[in-house]
């Protein structure tokens, strides 16, 4: 009996040769597998071809992935970008955020220093809408790359962890924490902790993303201003 855990090759088919088909596969194989499992070996067994037909088309497991990330990110829809700076910054955030919540695995291959530089047009534009909306509130050009730093930071953090939590499924079992936060002498030793502990599930599962956005936004902008000059009195 076959194992259907194994690659699902392409007995008897013409061997591919075409860019979207490899990608396509490839998507596939992470779905079932993830994206660390993925290797231009088992994905020429998925297509039934041998890996000198793939290496014509990529480079290696980095570039593969990257194309595919390419691909997905150009599908990601621009919303209306409002007027005020400001709000320009956390539409074009969230814009990428929901995008990348979709598709979570791109937004941990993306941590690698240097991303930016593979990315397409499509996602760089939104990058340049957050950096030119702290240029307009008053961030010099070099301040407005540490904006967009720091909320990229914040965004790919609160996806991977979002993720994460799901695939363990805390949220669903909060009895482990009332175990430890409401033993008898927990409350004394961490009152906080133990009167949140029966809602502390239903709590860290609210989607607060936005809402945190804009506070972190507004310090961001608001630590990058030239401080005004003090008033002198006569």
């Amino acid at each position: 009996m076959p194992r259907s855990n194994e690659p699902r090759g392409r007995v008897g088919r013409p061997p591919v040769t075409s860019r979207a088909q490899i990608l396509a596969a490839a998507r596939g194989l992470i779905d079932d597998y993830g994206w660390e499992k993925l290797t231009i070996r088992r994905l020429a067994a998925e297509l039934g071809v041998g890996a000198t037909t793939l290496y014509a088309h990529v480079r290696d497991k980095e570039d593969l992935l990257f194309l595919l990330i390419h691909e997905y990110a150009e599908q990601i829809p621009h919303p209306p970008l409002p007027s005020e700076p400001r709000e320009r910054i956390v539409t074009a955030a969230v814009a990428i955020h929901d995008g990348l919540a979709a598709w979570p695995w791109a937004a941990e291959v993306l941590t690698a220093d240097g991303f930016i530089a593979r990315l397409g047009d499509s996602v760089l534009s939104l990058v340049e809408t957050i950096l030119a909306g702290a240029v307009e509130d008053g961030c010099t050009p070099e301040e407005s790359v540490r904006v967009f730093r720091s909320i990229w930071y914040y965004t790919v953090g609160e996806i991977l962890v979002r993720t994460h939590s799901r695939s363990r499924r805390l949220d669903e079992h909060p009895a482990h924490l009332n175990a430890y936060f409401g033993t008898s002498n927990t409350p004394g030793r961490l009152p906080h902790l133990a009167a949140v502990a029966e809602r502390w599930g239903a709590l860290a599962g609210q989607d607060t993303y936005a809402q945190g956005l804009r506070a972190f936004v507004d310090g961001l902008l608001a630590q990058a201003r030239p401080t005004p000059p003090q008033a002198t009195s006569r």
